[in-house]
């Protein structure tokens, strides 16, 4: 197959008639049309049987052999025979030649399948020939009584007027070729040389009053826009006709080569492609669905409309054209787009140039789309794939993020587990350590569009762990202030008490500790003492205690009697001191055992 058409080797049926004589069509006839996307140019022949059809057929396909050619009585082709071939003179075009069954058969039962027959190949074709045998006269023309019988199996309009009809056929029949076999008279006219068309013409001139011998005639003026005539003498001998076939052209007379090339090159060149509604040019695929149509409104007894099989077509190539251009949308897509996208944009600009491409899809393949209301179904489904490819870039997009942080940010969240930020200086450790982490990730490539939006959600989730971490480290160096101010205040106490010197300073320094009448200071070393003793003793400062003491002392001062206490128990104070020094550690380290 080349591009747009298709070549056959030989012919096949499209329309045949079943053992009951119920006239169908061949499914896999119709499937080698719906692969032509070229124009096509369409010539049926019909006439009566063995009178030389299937000759001008092969002639036209340029092959001695093809469509079978009878040499007796009885009649070789059945139904409609199709044989499709790139045009040999119009490029970009596909000629279909369809050979019918002969009219007036013996064979035929019903002489209504020879009117469906000569109404299909009108309705199918864009050049119609009819074939007859020796002369153009008024027996000739009533045996053409199916033209006079096409209003009865072919309607333009439902609504349409017998007085319309005329007008409305032109526009969509075929050009008439009436070609005469073993014509044998001279063509001449009132003693003067007459061209075919000419006697054409002449046959079909109206006489006032006849309306029985007008009737035919009128039907041939008004239906058809134009009309030829082609005459052929003999071709050859009884004897050599017998096989056809078999002869070439050297074989032939020479007089009925030059009438059957000056047949061939009128159809060949003068005929056009097969129009439907306001001159579109009509593709095969097209063809093919409206030759189902013919047929499905025939075998259910109807009569084929033509407009309403125009809409029909319509409707069926414009389902078909939007589907192909949906379908090209979303390959080319999934081929070009790779998920994540780094940026929307980059997402946008491939959308719009598939769309594109997809919407020009579509305009080369609808019909009848004035109006625009199939392409703007079109965009509308296009709009409904671009959000679905969307909302699927944000999946992936959130999922490769997701992915990134948990390898990148691994190393901090172990280190957050095994507690190796909770010690003095570790909330300085995790903030360089995340500081480190967030710029590799930043500088990872395939996070997609949602990558900042990811590792903010990240880092907020992470908020409230930095700042226990922040909280342990302000306490634990809180602790460790206050053990050494106590350390030393302690071994100042017992050195001063011990000697029985200046025993005043011991309710000082207290108080300086932050233990007064009117409290425990806020945020003085007794309060941290407090807490660390609170913690230390399952959350109360037991009674008697070092602590307890102390708060004593800078609560009510020392009296001499006191003193004297003190002096002499100075270095036990002064021990106690230290000892709650050594215990004043952070929650988040354990206690050392004495």
């Amino acid at each position: 197959m080349s591009s747009g058409t298709v070549i056959m080797a030989e012919p096949v049926c499209l329309i045949e008639k079943d053992k009951d004589g119920n006239l169908g069509i061949l499914p896999q006839a119709v499937e080698i049309l719906k692969q032509i996307d070229q124009p096509v140019v369409v010539v049926a022949v019909v006439g009566p049987y063995r009178a030389g059809k299937s000759y001008l057929m092969n002639k036209l396909a340029g092959k001695r052999k093809g469509f079978a050619l009878g040499a007796c009585i009885q009649p070789k082709t059945k139904g409609i025979w199709m044989w499709c071939i790139p045009h040999p003179r119009k490029a970009g075009h596909t000629l279909v030649l369809l050979d019918t069954e002969g009219l007036g058969s013996m064979e035929i039962g019903d002489m209504n399948d020879d009117n469906w027959i000569f109404s299909l190949a009108v309705l199918l074709s864009s050049a119609l020939v009819y074939n007859s045998m020796r002369t153009i006269d008024s027996v000739a023309i009533q045996q053409l009584h199916y033209v006079t019988e096409l209003t009865e199996h072919i309607k333009v309009n439902l609504q349409a007027s017998d007085e319309d009809k005329s007008t409305e056929f032109k526009r969509f029949f075929p050009s008439f070729v009436w070609t005469v076999r073993d014509f044998t008279l001279e063509l001449e006219y009132d003693g003067e040389e007459i061209t075919a068309d000419q006697y054409l013409e002449n046959a079909l001139e109206l006489k006032p009053g006849c309306d029985d011998y007008n009737l035919p005639r009128k039907c041939l003026l008004n239906y058809f826009p134009t009309r030829k005539c082609f005459v052929f003498g003999r071709p050859a001998s009884e004897k050599k006709m017998k096989r056809m076939e078999d002869l070439s052209d050297e074989d032939l007379k020479p007089s009925f080569v030059r009438d059957a090339k000056r047949f061939c090159d009128y159809i060949l060149s003068e005929v056009k492609a097969k129009t439907i509604k306001e001159g579109y040019n009509m593709p095969g695929r097209m063809l093919g669905s409206l030759a189902e149509m013919y047929l499905g409104a025939i075998s259910s007894g109807q009569i084929p409309c033509l407009e309403n099989a125009v809409v029909s077509l319509a409707r069926t190539e414009n389902t078909n054209a939007v589907a192909k251009a949906v379908k090209f949308y979303k390959e080319n897509m999934a081929e070009r787009v790779v998920f994540p996208t780094e940026t929307e944009e980059d997402l946008s600009d491939i959308h719009g140039e598939v769309e594109e491409r997809a919407v020009n899809i579509f305009i080369d393949l609808c019909f009848m789309n004035e109006d625009q209301t199939w392409q703007i179904g079109l965009k509308n489904l296009l709009q409904t794939e671009y959000t679905a490819i969307c909302d699927k870039n944000v999946v992936e997009s959130k999922e490769a993020c997701e992915s990134i942080i948990k390898r990148i940010f691994k190393p901090l969240e172990d280190n957050i587990a095994s507690k190796k930020y909770e010690s003095v200086g570790g909330y300085q450790q995790y903030c360089e350590d995340l500081e480190r982490f967030t710029s590799q990730y930043r500088s990872a490539e395939g996070k997609g569009i949602k990558g900042e939006e990811s590792l903010n959600e990240y880092l907020a989730r992470l908020e409230p762990v930095g700042e226990a971490i922040k909280s342990a480290d302000k306490s634990l160096r809180k602790a460790r202030k206050t053990r050494r101010i106590l350390t030393g205040v302690g071994t100042a106490v017992g050195i001063v008490a011990g000697a029985g010197l200046a025993v005043v300073a011991v309710p000082v320094a207290v108080v300086g500790l932050g233990f007064t009448a009117a409290g425990i200071t806020a945020g003085s070393t007794a309060a941290g003492m407090m807490s660390a003793a609170a913690i230390a003793n399952g959350g109360a400062v037991a009674a008697g205690s070092a602590v307890a003491v102390l708060q004593s002392l800078g609560a009510v001062g020392l009296s001499a009697t006191a003193a004297a206490v003190v002096s002499s128990v100075g270095a036990t104070i002064g021990g106690a001191i230290g000892n709650i020094a050594s215990r004043f550690v952070s929650p988040f380290q354990p206690r050392q055992k004495k």
